[in-house]
């Protein structure tokens, strides 16, 4: 039995001994298979799934970005075009207001200018400030005045009339789509056969003025009166 006993431990020995050198040839090729340097398979799909989520997280980020990014563009896209309108607004309304009263400083220094040359007159060149009287006016108060001034000569050469007359103040009284109503007044002195002293007064002219069409004088009110009684 001895005999057998060892021929059994004798024939398994070397056969323990070729399963053992198999299994370390194994662990050899594995450790071969992930040679130094090289992530191991496990590693390399934990860093891919990291760097997904980064990318990931960097895309929202990015995607957050944009929208801020867009919403402040468009607020400040917006403020720009209500500070545009009410520069445009403001603008519109500064120049309409510039161009008005420009309009109406043209309606007063023209009712002005006639109120004096109206006012000013002399008994021996009549003819002078008949021509004064009609000038800028339209053709129908033209022939209205060229008769008045007819009736007014039979007063004024009787008394020997003289007058100068200096502008005070005109002003606007009203505007209506163009058509300028504006009140003159005029320092007038004032001497006749009847009174030689210079007798100061004061006239006021109604000067109605169409400023569509060539800012035509169309009415006068009070041309009379500096031939008031005395």
């Amino acid at each position: 039995m001895a005999n057998g006993t060892t021929d059994i431990a004798e024939s398994t020995g070397p056969a323990t001994d070729q399963a053992s050198l198999e299994t370390e040839d194994l662990a050899d090729v594995r450790v071969q298979d992930e040679a130094p340097g090289e992530t191991p398979s496990h590693v390399n799909d934990e860093a891919s799934s990291d760097g997904k989520s980064q990318r990931r997280h960097r895309s929202i980020s990015v995607g957050v970005r944009s929208l801020v990014i867009g919403a402040v563009i468009a607020v400040m896209a917006a403020a720009i075009a209500t500070l545009g309108w009410l520069y445009i607004d403001v603008k519109r309304q500064l120049d309409a207001q510039a161009s008005q009263s420009a309009n109406d400083a043209r309606a007063e220094k023209i009712a002005l200018d006639y109120a004096v040359n109206a006012a000013a007159m002399n008994y021996d060149d009549l003819q002078a400030w008949k021509v004064k009287l009609v000038a800028g006016t339209s053709p129908e108060l033209n022939q209205k005045l060229t008769e008045a001034a007819k009736s007014m000569e039979q007063i004024v050469v009787p008394l020997q009339w003289t007058s100068t007359a200096e502008p005070l103040v005109a002003k606007v009284r009203s505007n209506a789509a163009g058509t300028y109503i504006v009140d003159s007044f005029v320092s007038v002195q004032t001497k006749t056969v009847q009174g030689p002293e210079a007798l100061q007064s004061t006239a006021t002219y109604s000067v109605t003025i169409d400023s569509n069409h060539d800012w035509q004088i169309t009415d006068v009110g009070g041309v009379g009166a500096v031939v008031g009684p005395r």
